[in-house]
């Protein structure tokens, strides 16, 4: 029953996460429509610009934690490699952001409105935590098949 429910949840939020990053790879207009994004004209160059970059990257990646929670509903026996990998990658994702975010926010840096900051690190700390879990959950169900 867990594996659903935590499946269930890890999915629907990873798929936030990956979804987004794609809409805001391929069309940033677009994702700024959404309140995926942050408009050009209220960031600083170089933090819209480092943020593509990010996006670009994330779209190709960070599917890997999605598949995992389908396949640990699914019950899969590969679900802990996929949550491993995408563990990983969510896991150095909400770090990087969350990093960048306070120096560049320290330093002046404009990185968006107030309400799309605070939004921002809502997500990106449930998008750490959720990756930080299930990564322990991933070497849990594979200490019995060493």
């Amino acid at each position: 029953m867990i594996e659903i429910f935590w499946g269930g949840f890890l999915t629907i939020l990873t798929l936030l996460a990956w979804m987004g990053q794609l809409i805001y790879a391929i069309s940033p207009a677009l994702a700024v429509s959404f309140g995926l994004g942050e408009a050009e004209s209220d960031v600083d160059t170089a933090f819209y610009i480092d943020a593509r970059g990010e996006a670009i990257w994330d779209s190709l990646i960070i599917w890997t934690l999605p598949v995992a929670g389908i396949l640990l509903m699914l019950q899969h026996p590969y679900w802990p490699y996929f949550a491993l990998v995408g563990g990983g990658s969510y896991l150095y994702f909400a770090g990087r952001n969350l990093t960048t975010r306070y120096m560049m926010q320290r330093h002046g840096i404009r990185i968006g409105t107030s309400t799309n900051i605070k939004m921002g690190y809502l997500f990106i700390t449930l998008w750490g935590l959720a990756a930080l879990i299930t990564i322990v959950l991933a070497v849990s169900a594979l200490q019995f098949k060493v």
